[in-house]
């Protein structure tokens, strides 16, 4: 049976291999040996297994810690703060964090809905103790980093069980809001996709909320209590961070502002100050000196 301690060197010699990024799309490894100052980054729907060490994430007030063996899940495109928490050069933070398309989920719910628990109560995140069953297929699909001939054929079989597994377990009924079409949740997260997808683009609100199938007082409310923020501040989020990584690019400040979707070079200073604590030019040069680039999965 495989257990944490059989994931924690796959982990190691495939970020040693290939980084952040791997040749599978969707999954990111994540290595530290110190814990982290503040961490800004946009989370897609995923899911995370801390292996070792622990981490923290934050949408506004609330704090969702999770450490070796738990798992944290987000149910929609979400501006997030982090932190990792325990981290040493003899024990290093070590983590997985898989994508889970909202249609690799609803196909399944299709196939399986009457087995599985019933959806949660509407939350953009969730953290909490992960099924072991889940290292099995985890390892699996770790191991197909190095067998690229066998990757086509077996990685869309693995995958499909590792979101059957997340289905099944103590997460799953979080993660079915993901695949239930007509749900809140499913609502709210094609409104956050379409923002993120589409942040440089002047913004409408009853745009959105049709996109959603809501009206718009109801889009709002709905839209604020599960991300804290609402769509305009939430755009503003995705623009700020979005520049903050082209900004690592070593991108021209002056073209970075309205790449995504300023029109006034001195708002976007003083957004992105607020944000960040430093003009643009500032800390870009701070973060292209550190070599850390922020993470879009947790």
């Amino acid at each position: 049976m495989t257990t944490l301690a059989d994931l924690a060197p796959l982990i190691e010699r495939q970020f040693a291999r290939f980084g952040r990024e791997t040749p599978i799309d969707g999954l990111l490894l994540s290595r530290a040996d110190a814990p982290s100052g503040l961490i800004r980054s946009v989370y897609r729907p995923s899911f995370c297994l801390v292996v070792q060490g622990a981490k923290v994430s934050m949408i506004g007030e609330n704090a969702f810690r999770y450490r070796a063996g738990e798992g944290l899940l987000a149910s929609l495109d979400l501006p997030v703060t982090a932190r990792i928490l325990e981290a040493s050069v003899e024990r290093p933070y070590l983590a997985l964090s898989l994508a889970l398309p909202p249609a690799e989920v609803t196909a399944l719910l299709s196939e399986q809905a009457d087995s599985l628990s019933e959806p949660a109560s509407f939350a953009a995140l969730g953290a909490g103790r992960v099924d072991p069953a889940l290292y099995d297929p985890l390892r699996r699909l770790l191991a197909l980093l190095d067998q690229p001939r066998d990757r086509p054929v077996l990685e869309p079989l693995i995958r499909r069980e590792i979101v059957w597994r997340l289905l099944g377990g103590p997460l799953g009924p979080l993660l079915r809001q993901i695949g239930t079409k007509d749900s809140q949740a499913a609502r709210v997260a094609r409104a956050s996709a379409f923002i993120r997808n589409h942040h440089a683009e002047p913004l409408r609100v009853a745009d959105l909320a049709r996109l959603a199938g809501m009206s718009v007082p109801s889009f709002h409310r709905h839209f604020k209590a599960v991300t804290t923020l609402t769509p305009v501040q939430f755009q503003k989020q995705i623009r700020l961070q979005e520049a903050r990584r082209r900004l690592l690019a070593a991108e021209e400040v002056a073209s970075v502002g309205y790449a995504v979707g300023y029109e006034s070079p001195s708002q976007f200073s003083r957004d992105y100050r607020r944000l960040f604590g430093a003009p643009p030019g500032r800390d870009g040069a701070a973060i292209r000196a550190r070599v850390v680039p922020e993470p879009a999965l947790p």
